[in-house]
């Protein structure tokens, strides 16, 4: 058997702390979304002025991130490369830059996903969540 990390609540709000700093430093209205490794919601905040879609998307980018142990925008480009086909995979649906994955010595951990902004932006608000946790 083999011991894995978990997110644990004061890792989550730490991640959601931050990325909420980032996105307010920018005056970016965001929605962010703390998945754990199976994709599984714990955490969701919609900053003020944000449009309510973003909510939903934001959960999809994560639990693209974290089931697939990679950034979201992988499977965007991946799509937009031409593999229309990977558009039928299950419970694949944040197919949009924006979902990153939480990693820790190799182990996906979970992901954070935010919607709201440009897709780039999305990323670099999730990153900075990320990055509070010093993995």
């Amino acid at each position: 058997m083999k011991t894995t990390s978990v997110l644990e609540l004061t890792d989550i709000k730490k991640i959601a702390a931050a990325a909420e700093a980032e996105a307010l430093k920018n005056q970016w209205n965001v929605a962010i979304a703390i998945v754990d490794n199976g994709g599984h919601l714990l955490w969701l905040e919609r900053l003020d002025g944000t449009a309510p879609v973003s909510s939903h998307i934001c959960q999809a980018k994560a639990r693209t991130a974290a089931l697939g142990c990679r950034e979201s925008r992988l499977y965007e480009e991946m799509i937009n490369g031409g593999r229309t086909s990977f558009l039928s995979v299950p419970e694949i649906d944040g197919l949009l830059e924006g979902g990153v994955p939480i990693m820790k010595d190799g182990q996906c951990l979970g992901a954070v996903g935010v919607s709201g902004v440009k897709s780039t932006e999305d990323a670099q608000i999730a990153k900075a969540g990320i990055a509070a946790l010093g993995l």
